[in-house]
């Protein structure tokens, strides 16, 4: 793939503005200290906190100026997919083409300032709240207050911002999804560590008592091994609805193309309901440690600290709604079925039209009630495993299939780079181009 000069500048590019989107997750915030910022982190590996910093790809840990992540920009393309459905001015600029995707694009990025602003606000007064209150001492150290909630805002807005013009520019000019890669290079650059972290919980430590035992270690390692098998599997998975083209006449000879089907893709989604889903959950936990004396926001932040029942039945039911949601989003059956209709195909024993719309959707339904079932459980198991071996990393789950699911999406991608550029049809024209197949 390095041999062809575009597909090797794609990926160097994208690979070079993933490097500058990790060396932004060690750039402090100003007025912070780090070291007592990361010690946050030491012993709390399944609370909010942790599963902020792990969206950042570490940034939070660090308090860097990456610290807010992508979640603003997701959050921000959640309202305007939402008001899609409900705002019939949004819905005809969805409809508006190649124009009304530029004007969307442009409310969203400036939405997403909005939530930066918001959560960058929020941040700033918890940061404050903990230095004056001694839980961690001196973890601010600017002495005017103003100075710096003002300073953190504006950095971390920016921070935001940024994040999501490296993800726009990789989406153009790179190869794969951009916003998708940051997450996944985040996830990628803490193995290291989380490995390492493993490997202290299997051996005995100074006090002789034992950590994960070798049974556990062996069973924790087939989890995760049958858990990208299960990923691979279902991520490749189609339902396929066999089409039938009309018969042209050419000249005085008719020919009918080759059998072709509809794929229905398993899960249609792809990552963005673990993503949202997670996006939703973090909003009330955030506000609920803005505001330490509130007793209902206490009582909140305790039911959606991962692990909780009621967090994993939440977590289940949006990922659920989301997959339904994502899925009607992004593909339509009457558009389909219209398409089919001025292409002169149809699904044998359907009529063209509406009957064949309403029986995508059904196929499209039964494939998205699997594929929700089969995030649902990927997403939860990081859960049980936390509960059941007290592993402090996110094995499996929401980490494994964002990594499997962004791998398989850049190298299809590679791909089809690939093959356009060995396909005779796509470089040149060839003389000794097939005939059609004539109809018997």
């Amino acid at each position: 793939m390095f041999k062809i000069p575009e597909l090797r500048k794609r990926i160097l590019f994208t690979l070079a503005l993933l490097a500058v989107y990790r060396i932004g997750c060690f750039i402090t915030t100003p007025g912070v200290d780090r070291l007592k910022m990361n010690s946050l982190f030491g012993g709390d590996g399944q609370g909010m906190l942790s599963l902020f910093n792990f969206f950042s790809g570490g940034a939070l840990e660090q308090m860097s100026i990456f610290a807010l992540g992508i979640m603003p920009y997701i959050s921000a393309s959640i309202i305007f997919q939402l008001l899609g459905v409900v705002v019939p001015a949004v819905e005809r600029k969805q409809k508006e083409g190649e124009s009304g995707r530029r004007a969307i694009n442009q409310w969203t990025r400036y939405l997403t300032m909005g939530i930066s602003f918001i959560q960058g606000a929020f941040m700033a007064t918890y940061l404050q709240n903990l230095s004056s209150s001694g839980d961690v001492a001196g973890l601010v150290t600017m002495e005017s207050v103003w100075g710096f909630k003002l300073l953190t805002i504006l950095s971390l807005t920016t921070g935001a911002v940024f994040i999501m013009w490296l993800g726009e520019q990789i989406n153009d000019r790179g190869i794969g999804n951009g916003i998708s890669l940051v997450i996944f290079s985040g996830i990628v650059a803490r193995l290291p560590n989380a490995l390492y972290t493993l490997y202290e919980q299997a051996i005995d430590d100074k006090t002789g008592a034992v950590g994960l035992s070798m049974y556990q270690l062996i069973l924790l390692t087939v989890i995760v091994g049958v858990t990208i098998a299960f990923i691979c599997f279902f991520e490749k998975a189609q339902r396929r609805i066999p089409i039938q083209h009309a018969k042209r006449m050419i000249g005085r000879d008719a020919f009918s193309d080759q059998a072709s089907y509809l794929p229905l893709k398993l899960n249609t989604a792809g990552v963005i309901p673990p993503i949202f889903a997670s996006s939703i959950l973090m909003f009330p936990a955030t506000i609920a440690g803005m505001f330490p004396d509130v007793s209902f926001l206490q009582s909140l932040q305790v039911a959606l600290i991962p692990g909780d029942w009621r967090h994993i039945l939440l977590y289940v039911g949006l990922i659920v709604f989301f997959c339904f949601f994502y899925t009607a989003v992004v593909f339509n059956p009457v558009d389909v079925a219209d398409n089919l209709k001025k292409n002169q195909a149809s699904i044998p024993g359907i009529r063209p039209g509406k009957s064949t719309a309403e029986y995508i959707d059904t196929a499209l339904s039964r494939v998205t009630v699997v594929g929700a079932i089969y995030i649902s459980l990927v997403c939860i198991l990081p859960e049980i495993l936390v509960t059941s071996f007290q592993v402090q990393f996110y094995f499996g789950g929401t980490a494994l299939l964002i990594v499997v699911s962004v791998s398989l999406d850049t190298v299809r991608q590679i791909e089809d780079h690939l093959t356009n550029r060995h396909y005779d049809g796509f470089n040149a024209p060839t003389p000794n181009r097939p005939r059609l197949r004539k109809a018997a």
